[in-house]
């Protein structure tokens, strides 16, 4: 298998190129944030670029405008719209696993704060009001986890500890190690007879949308929705009337729009968390990001396939070829 010369990768800040330095034999490290041109090496040499961290931005001119790209690197596990940004044949690597326990412990962190009323204690303490409540607790809930991916799992593997009863659901039916996995076809089916449900799924066609209106009108009435996946895999819409009303809880770190309006109504709904896609940002990221990208630069080095590669690109042909 023939893959790929690679010969000059970028980065997006000093943090990194400093921290990757320095780079295996045969490769050269450079600057590149996408507001101007490298530094440390010519746009017309650049074989691979590492976009910025949560970069909200279209980057296809910058992109389109280096004639050597052969891959680009994101630094999130998501990487819906990359691949129109980087154009035809450019190889797309995510970051999937670097922030999978992160995201997981947002998952159960935001369930946990909502199902145990964490959110309303903190409004109390700020009017200095002592006011104990029962709450539902997340033990003895019955889970629907929809996304059974490395996120997926390390979410379930959290909710082991809590005594839950998870029923998990994927893209298909099927079996695999944890037991039985419900198809997506069958989300409307399960949601009526769940207490929480989780998103976790990733975005693309088939998902966008897939929890709408009736979905959410299946759940039973002060069901929990928690979502970490991304907003677009919700209807927006269905989802604040539902909480609005006050039937339903939700607990989010994705919405559709980001940053969610000033004016939106969720701000003010009373059995509403929110936070600002947070979810793989904690401590754990920048070594994690690190140790990846220096696996991506030995592999480069070596004339190995890089890994979490989800759009092939150049290394198509090497693929058939093997």
């Amino acid at each position: 298998m023939t893959a790929p010369t690679i010969r000059t990768v970028t980065v997006p800040d000093h943090y990194l190129l400093e921290e990757l330095s320095p780079a295996p034999a045969g490769i050269t490290l450079a600057v590149w944030d996408f507001t101007s041109e490298p530094s440390g090496a010519d746009l017309e040499d650049v074989d691979v670029a590492v976009l910025p961290y949560m970069a909200r931005g279209n980057f296809s001119k910058q992109l389109q405008s280096a004639p050597a790209l052969k891959l680009v690197q994101t630094q999130s596990t998501g990487y819906e719209g990359v691949p129109a940004m980087a154009g035809d044949g450019v190889a797309v690597c995510s970051a999937a696993g670097v922030h999978a326990a992160a995201t997981a412990e947002m998952a159960v962190g935001l369930a946990i704060a909502s199902l145990r009323g964490i959110d309303v204690a903190v409004l109390n303490q700020r009017k200095r009001v002592w006011k104990p409540e029962r709450f539902p607790g997340l033990a003895d809930r019955k889970v629907l986890l929809l996304g059974i991916g490395g996120i997926g799992e390390e979410i379930a593997k959290r909710l082991d500890a809590f005594e839950v009863e998870l029923t998990r659901v994927g893209r298909t039916a099927r079996t695999d190690q944890r037991g039985q996995v419900h198809g997506s076809d069958e989300l409307l089916e399960l949601a009526a007879g769940h207490d929480v449900l989780i998103i976790i799924t990733p975005l693309s066609e088939s998902t966008r949308g897939l929890v709408g209106r009736d979905v959410l009108a299946a759940l039973p009435d002060g069901a929990l929705v928690v979502n970490v996946a991304r907003g677009p895999v919700v209807d927006s819409d269905a989802l604040t009337a539902e909480v609005v009303s006050g039937r339903l809880h939700a607990a989010i770190d994705v919405f559709d729009p980001e940053p969610l309006p000033a004016d939106h109504s969720l701000w003010s709904a009373e059995n509403a968390i929110i936070t600002p896609h947070n979810g793989g940002n904690t401590g754990a990221f920048l070594p994690r990001i690190v140790r990846l990208l220096r696996r991506q630069l030995e592999a480069f080095a070596a004339g190995r396939e890089p890994v979490n590669l989800v759009v092939p690109g150049p290394w198509e042909a090497g693929r058939a070829d093997g």
